[in-house]
Parts: C-alpha cells; structure tokens; sequence
C-alpha cells in the first residue's frame, strides 16, 4: 500500500490490532488510548456533521477531530489557539532559543521514569537559564522562559531534550531598569550546560535516594547503590549539549518558530512516503551530515515503526509547555507591564490590543468550504459511531 496522502492512522489500522495482541501486557493505558484516538480521528466514530456550502451548494460529511495532543491531524488548529492567546505577551526585544539535552544514558532511564526525568528535565534547565541570567557577572538580571518539550529525534528515537523561546534581557534586582544582554548574544553556553550538568546529576541522585526511579531490563543492575554509583561517574565528566541560536528576526519570527514547535508531534503525516511489504518509509533528517545529504528516507518494519512513535506518549496530565520566571503564570501579566512601561512600549502593544478588542467582532464561520472559502451551514449532526452510506438527500436543506 502506497498512496500520497499516507497517514499514522492507516498504518494503526492496517498494522495494529496483530500488534496490540503480540504485546498485549507490555503496552500502557495511555498508549493503547493514543492508538485509539488517532484510529478514529475525523471519522464516523467521532460523530460530527453533514454541511452545505451556502455559496457553491456543495454538500459536505465533517467528521469531529480526536483533539489528542499526540495525533499528527489535530495539532494545527491546538498550535493557533495557543499562539492566539500568545501573541499579547510579546515584547518589542530581541529573542532567543536555547537547547537543552540529556545525554543518551540518561535518556535511557527516562524511558521509564517518564513523569520524573522529563519534570526534572524543565526544572534544572529554568533554574540553570534564572541562574544563570540574575548573575551579575553575565546579566544581572531577572529574566523569564518558555520551555518546551520533545522527547524524540528525527528518526523517532528517544531523545529527550527542552526547546526554550528567551527574551534577551531582564529586570534589574529592584525592578527599576530594563537590562538588555549584549547584541546577538545571550548567556554562555559553556556556563549554562555545567551549571545544567551539576543541577540535574544533583537533583537525579535525590530522586535515587528517595526511591522514585525504576529500572528494568539492561539497566536493573542499577537498583543497587553502588552501580548507580559507577554508572553515574562519567555523566559528571562528559560534555552535555546546551545550544543558543541567533535571535529571532522580530516578534513575528517568534510566533512562526512556536507554531512549528508547540504543537509539533513525534512524526507529521506529510513526512510519511509509503507503506508495503517491506514496511514504512518516512523523511528524517541526520543532523551528523551536511548540506543535502542530511535529508534521508528511512525504512522500519511497521512493528517497530509503531514502537518507535508510542515511546513519545507523555505521562497523563503532564505539561509539555511551561512558563518560568517573569513569564510564569502567576506573575506573568504584572511583569509584562513593568517592562512595557519600562521599555516606553505600554501604550503601544497594550493599545493596540485594546483597540483591537473595541472593534466590533465578526465571529469566523466554524466551517469553511473547501470548493469555494464561504461559510457552511450544519444540515445534520451525526452522533457518535452513526454511519453515513449515502450523500446527504436534498430534503435535508430545509
């Protein structure tokens, strides 16, 4: 089977209840729920609506979306709810992206302390970035961040690391004066992954101690302390990989780069090929080659395919988006008016926001046609797993 429009959700039809059986017992609740989701995503499953165009009169089936954040079809109209209700909180300065990363042997861990090791994971990055910024010998100042986290590689192996969105400058320590870092450049990068390397090695060898961590399989032997211990040794040694880009190029970079990040999924379906005997085929990207030659194909059997994908469904209830410093939620709004104010920009965005809300608001059609761009008219609802076995009949219009 080879078709342009492949998605995960035919390779979980067609691949996937021989599989759920061969690994029944070693599978999640949440996993075995994401597979679900995306099976029935804008199907008759879901229910959802019969539309006509009231421009073209076409007709129209709608089925609802599953809204898992794990589904590659649902994440478009989440990322632009989201970037909506981010768009008032930019500030008219340079930003920055900052990547933090966990060496492979301890990514291995993290495999099964998802909750711990990726919580652990935001916390010692934030701190380090805080750190960092409030001394006075890089900035001096209080700054804030938005992490993000992804938990794979371009080939859907485990890869922890936390993508951070950074205003490049802070508040002073009495909150009288906006501190700007030097042009193009942020914070150390040498500094922040020591910084980093210490903080989490600290942090992981507490939640040791406290007996939050599990070990199965390869690593079971690490249930006892001193080979903990001996393994731990040379992650206080080696280098771990802490990055920053150039800043953005403006507010509007900004929000293009977290439409892309937020929301992103462990595999979009525009970057699946085909599948057939010999398995499935996708786009990845190898980051160790250079210029063209880093944009491969990659084929796995469609067993470990799945596998690969399900070693991304994050714990239930975890925030993979979070918010630290001057930009965390308590404090979020207070500290973006100071520094408005300081910057002699509060009448500027917060103006032109309330401007904006002043003006009398035309609600946007919720569906569109696809033929024409006019608005749609429901004709029907469909209930939930109600088939449709013909076009909807023209009395329907009425």
């Amino acid at each position: 089977m080879a078709h342009c429009a492949l998605e995960v959700a035919d390779i979980f039809h067609t691949h996937g209840p021989d599989w759920r059986n061969a690994q029944r017992g070693h599978l999640s609740l949440g996993q075995l729920k994401v597979m679900s989701a995306i099976e029935q995503c804008r199907s008759a499953a879901l229910g959802g609506h019969v539309l006509r165009c009231e421009g073209c009169g076409q007709d129209q089936i709608a089925y609802n979306s599953c809204r898992n954040r794990h589904c590659p079809k649902c994440q478009a109209s989440a990322a632009q709810r989201w970037l909506q209700a981010r768009q008032a909180d930019l500030l008219p300065v340079d930003y920055y992206h900052v990547v933090f990363t966990l060496p492979a042997p301890i990514s291995a861990i993290a495999y099964y302390n998802k909750a711990e090791i990726y919580a652990l994971l935001f916390d010692a990055a934030a701190e380090t970035l805080l750190t960092i910024a409030a001394d006075p010998k890089h900035l001096g100042a209080s700054i804030g961040a938005t992490l993000v986290l992804h938990t794979w590689g371009s080939a859907l192996t485990h890869h922890p690391h936390v993508h951070g969105i950074v205003p490049g400058g802070g508040l002073s320590p009495d909150g009288g004066r906006w501190i700007a870092c030097r042009p193009g450049f942020f914070l150390s990068v040498r500094v922040l992954s020591r910084l980093f390397r210490r903080r989490f090695l600290e942090a992981l060898g507490q939640l040791y101690r406290a007996g939050r961590l599990r070990f199965f399989g390869e690593l079971a032997g690490l249930t006892d302390a001193h080979a903990f211990a001996d393994w731990l040794a040379p992650m206080r040694k080696c280098d771990w990989v802490v990055y920053a880009k150039r800043p953005f190029a403006g507010p509007q970079a900004v929000l293009a780069y977290l439409s892309r990040y937020t929301h992103r999924v462990a595999i979009s379906n525009s970057r699946l090929v085909a599948m057939d005997e010999q398995g499935v085929t996708f786009r990845w990207k190898d980051y160790r080659a250079k210029g063209r030659t880093r944009r491969k194909t990659m084929t796995l059997d469609a067993d470990e395919f799945m596998r690969r994908f399900l070693l991304h469904v994050l714990p239930v209830g975890f925030h993979r988006i979070r918010h630290y410093g001057l930009l965390a939620n308590g404090n979020r709004a207070a500290s973006l008016a100071r520094i408005r104010e300081l910057l002699g920009q509060e009448t500027g965005a917060v103006a032109q926001i309330a401007s904006l809300d002043a003006e009398p608001c035309h609600a946007q059609p919720t569906f569109v046609c696809t033929r024409c761009g006019a608005p749609m008219i429901v004709l029907l609802t469909l209930a939930r797993g109600q088939p449709i076995r013909a076009p909807p009949p023209q009395a329907w219009a009425s």
